[in-house]
């Protein structure tokens, strides 16, 4: 037993987060996950006491709030319910757990801190500029690129010095309205990147909280802004007749620094008109036209201590209202790592082209030696290379992705933008006569989702494709789920984010991410209960909920509740998830969905023919219904669960009048058709169970058999291709889901890995040797919607799962979908703790290791021909071996349920078949090496 380590909580969460600075949730979730290296050592109770002293918790103090010994097996999170949580203040807390065969709990502390509470009253102010004119400095030179014409203007300044009493403790709130960069004395305040980050400003505005107490000096302090339009004032999305200033016209700033002495006296320090302000290096900043820096206007100096600012004009009070400024739910984005070129090539006198290996979303850090007066370097990102060897932007449409730095003659300079991002694998990099790969870096920007999960195989084409979808992921979580972040769009597309997001819980903990972004939902809802195509709102872009668009609105929550075990997820949705569903019905009495379908984007971009808008529109109706139904249920409403479900039968019942017919034959199941005999129609009624069992059965069959037909291959767009993989499994066609997998012509995954993906493509056929590139108006090379797969690589080839009844992981499936591979692993951080499944074949045997949490237990499906021949670390599995128990046995597999702990099964397997099982049986595509990744926070805390 030594060295062996028993039951502990670890990964201590408040709101989804670790120690946040600043939330305003009156009752937090406070939540932790476990480990044990013992089978069998489930936690029988637990206790969380909250305290504002962390002494406090060790019995020398007064706590604030004590749950006492709850006996709760299954409990990995509590609700607060103690006395109202003071704004502005620190709270500590612990969670002790008791295993059930010894008397003392493992404990461990973490601590987190409140905003602006209902109580507390803001003293800050808006300020700003005020609208300015475009700098002449910014003109271009003949031949180079012109941005004045946008009318970009350049970022204000502002600052303000104070004087701190010495030894305070302080704490810096802050927000904008567009994007704001703070220093004090010089130094950067935190680390957050495109900072509030996106709201409907109308609705809320985000503000941050940071510790800047080290960053205090004696005497004078300075703490310094930078502002830029960002979403707020600048180009977003792609409407011609508004593409930017949809919530305002220029940027403003807002901030409150509070000091706390050692007596407890406090001082504020706020936004307000003794606030100066001018401009400086920074040009211009815009999201998607880039960001220009001219040297030649730089203040040096301004945001440190003795900086004369007397020559600058004082802020202007923009507004004094607060009522829209709420505490960040989520993590900020952060530049999470940094890729180095593959290659530099000079494509012409003083023009290169740097090759990252990589599509990502980011920004350029480039080291220059020198620039003279005047003299400019401009910076051009592309996704991909034309057949001439230059950038293809024609893809970008609107969008510029130009940064420009103009020169004062310095020594050594470093440019990094500030306030844009890029969608890019290539960037062009023209007026240095001379670039060496060391002076240029790329810098990896998204919201940082703590990466959760790991999946690997025996094929490299396979891995390659994870890692594509992991990238697309990251280049796509930007504040809010873009649809991709090259072009004039970035738009938190519903549809996209709600097929991708079985597949996004399991890369990472996107929890609090989905937390505010579900807020952006509800903010955009329209006032008869309306989902939008598009969240946050902008005005004038798809504004009427389309079928699965909209009813992401309803399918997001309840994938998130049944991931993080959070019924506040269902809580805070039911009401507008039931909204939506009577609109629907309302307008659509018959039950048949034709009306209120908003610009109806069926299966968007499937390449076969179109499946009829009305089975795409009633099948989401049902599924609508019945979600709502079952999440009324989940919260105790039976009232709504009775009458959703009632709904959702009779809708069911009349998508099978409507649109199915079948035929009995003797002995076989019946022939359905469903009307226009697309994949989409037939995967569609399907996972959402519209059918009887006997006519599901038929239409699996026809749906294997238009599967087959075409390849095999998938003619499904967005809503279509996240159910095939499951679907045809389900219905014992795991090897018609494999066969896709393999498929390397269009249409297909590896087709484009074949030609140098290293992100998912928007269409499957974006490029194809014979054709070129599809119509720049819709071919994003970095577009998530179609990497849906990646959920059933997880759950499907490894076999991790949980069962349809479990919510965050309790009850998991291990069954593993071998195929044609020879191994297969994944590992997902859940919010009970690590969770892994290895498989691995060879000699006629298949070993199958799992790993299950404490507090969890599991059905393994272990795959044999011979269930006679299972061995569980090496020995005959035995009647009374309370952690483990054989439920049943059929061809070609046997299920065993286990509780929590590590387990090693072996049984007699056929080999492995086909190239999938083969080494270098596809061409390696032309991207990184499998399993690359950007340094940074990918990591998630273990215990």
């Amino acid at each position: 037993m030594s060295g062996v380590r028993r039951l502990r909580p670890y990964a201590l969460r408040c709101e989804h987060r670790a120690t946040p600075l600043g939330i305003d949730e009156p009752a937090p979730r406070l939540s932790w996950r476990l480990a044990s290296d013992l089978r069998g050592d489930d936690p029988v109770a637990y206790r969380v006491q909250v305290a504002g002293r962390a002494e406090d918790l060790d019995g020398g103090g007064q706590l604030l709030w004590d749950t006492g010994r709850v006996a709760d097996p299954g409990a990995t999170a509590v609700g607060y319910a103690g006395p109202v949580l003071a704004g502005l203040t620190r709270f500590h807390w612990r969670v002790s757990v008791w295993p059930a065969d010894r008397g003392a709990p493992a404990e461990a502390d973490s601590w987190f801190e409140t905003g602006f509470m209902p109580a507390d009253r803001w003293h800050a102010v808006w300020i700003g500029q005020g609208p300015r004119p475009v700098d002449v400095m910014d003109a271009p030179t003949e031949g180079e690129f012109a941005l004045d014409d946008h009318g970009l203007t350049p970022c204000p300044l502002l600052r303000r010095s104070f004087t701190a009493p010495a030894g305070a403790r302080a704490r810096v709130h802050v927000s904008a309205r567009g994007l704001y960069e703070l220093r004090l004395n010089g130094e950067r305040v935190g680390d957050a990147e495109l900072a509030p980050g996106w709201t409907d400003y109308h609705h809320r505005v985000q503000y941050q909280t940071y510790d800047v107490t080290a960053l205090l000096r004696e005497g004078e302090n300075v703490l310094a802004a930078t502002v830029a339009d960002g979403w707020w004032s600048g180009f977003v999305g792609f409407e011609p007749r508004r593409a930017g200033a949809h919530y305002g016209s220029f940027p403003q700033f807002l901030a409150e620094l509070r000091l706390t002495g050692a007596d407890g006296d406090s001082t504020v320090i706020a936004t307000d008109a003794s606030w100066r302000t001018a401009t400086g290096t920074i040009r211009h900043a815009d999201l998607l036209m880039g960001e220009c820096h001219d040297l030649r206007h730089a203040a040096e100096g301004w945001e440190l201590p003795g900086f004369d600012d007397s020559h600058w004009p004082p802020a202007r009070v923009t507004d004094t209202g607060h009522g829209p400024l709420v505490a960040a739910a989520d993590e900020p984005v952060r530049a999470t790592g940094e890729l180095r070129p593959r290659s530099v090539k000079r494509h012409s006198t003083g023009v290169h082209i740097v090759d990252f290996g990589q599509n990502l979303a980011g920004r350029l850090r480039l080291t220059i030696r020198h620039l003279a007066p005047g003299a400019r370097v401009v910076i051009r990102h592309a996704e991909v290379l034309d057949g001439a060897g230059q950038l293809y932007t024609a893809n970008l449409r609107t969008a510029a992705a130009t940064d420009v730095l103009v020169g004062d003659g310095r020594e050594h300079i470093v440019f990094e933008p500030r306030f844009t991002y890029h969608g890019f694998r290539y960037a062009e990099i023209s007026g240095l006569t001379e670039l060496a790969e060391p002076d240029v870096v790329a810098v990896v920007l998204h919201s940082d989702t703590p990466w959760a999960g790991e999946f690997d195989c025996s094929d490299a084409g396979l891995r390659q494709l994870h890692d594509c979808v992991a990238w697309g992921q990251r280049s796509n979580f930007v504040s809010v789920p873009t649809d991709c972040p090259q072009r004039d769009e970035r738009l938190g597309w519903l549809a996209d984010a709600q097929v991708f997001l079985p597949t996004a819980a399991l890369n990472a903990d996107v929890a609090a991410f989905f937390t505010k972004w579900l807020r952006d939902i509800e903010d955009a809802r329209t006032p008869d209960g309306g989902f939008p195509n598009v969240a946050p709102r902008l005005a004038g872009v798809a504004d009427e909920g389309a079928p699965g668009w909209a009813d992401a609105g309803v399918i997001i929550p309840w994938h998130l509740y049944r991931s993080y075990d959070d019924p506040r997820f269902l809580a805070r949705s039911l009401d507008s998830m039931c909204a939506w569903v009577d609109l629907v019905h309302r307008h659509n009495p018959d039950l048949v969905w034709r009306h209120r379908v908003g610009p109806h984007f069926s299966d968007w971009l499937a390449p076969g023919t179109p499946t009829p808008r009305e089975v795409v529109a009633t099948a989401y109706f049902a599924h609508s219904a019945r979600i709502t139904a079952r999440a009324a249920g989940a919260l105790g409403r039976r009232e709504r669960e009775r009458r959703y479900h009632r709904l959702a039968e009779d809708i069911r019942r009349t998508f099978a009048e409507r649109f199915v017919t079948a035929r009995e034959e003797t002995g076989e199941e019946p022939v359905v058709r469903i009307a226009g005999d697309t994949q989409t129609g037939y995967l569609l009624a399907l996972a959402f169970e519209l059918l009887p069992a006997r006519q599901a059965a038929g239409a699996a069959r026809r749906l294997a058999e238009l599967v087959e037909s075409a390849g095999p291959a998938l003619l499904t767009g967005f809503l279509g291709v996240a159910l095939a993989a499951p679907v045809l499994d389900a219905h014992g066609r795991s090897d018609l889901a494999h066969a896709l997998l393999l498929r390397e012509e269009v249409p297909s995954w590896r087709f484009p890995l074949r030609h140098g993906a290293t992100t998912i493509w928007e269409r499957w056929d974006g490029w194809t040797p014979g054709a070129g590139f599809r119509a720049p108006s819709m071919n994003s090379f970095n577009h998530y919607a179609l990497g849906s797969i990646g959920e059933w690589l997880y759950r499907g080839v490894a076999g991790l799962d949980q069962t349809p009844d479990s919510t965050g992981y309790r009850t998991l499936r291990i069954r593993p979908r071998p195929g044609g591979l020879r191994h297969a692993s994944a590992r997902h951080e859940s919010v009970r703790g690590t969770i892994t499944v290895t498989w691995e074949r060879s000699d006629g045997l298949i070993a199958l290791r799992v790993t299950v949490p404490p507090g969890a237990t599991a059905e393994v499906h272990l795959p044999t021909t011979d269930p006679g021949s299972v061995r569980e670390s090496g020995l005959v599995p035995g009647p009374d071996d309370p952690h483990l128990t054989r439920v049943s046995a059929a061809p070609g597999h046997v299920i065993y349920r286990v509780s929590s702990g590590s387990y090693r099964f072996t049984a007699a397997h056929p080999p492995a078949e086909g190239r999938s099982g083969t080494p270098g049986a596809h061409r390696p595509p032309p991207s990184p090496a499998p399993g690359r990744r950007a340094s940074g926070s990918y990591q998630e805390d273990t215990p």
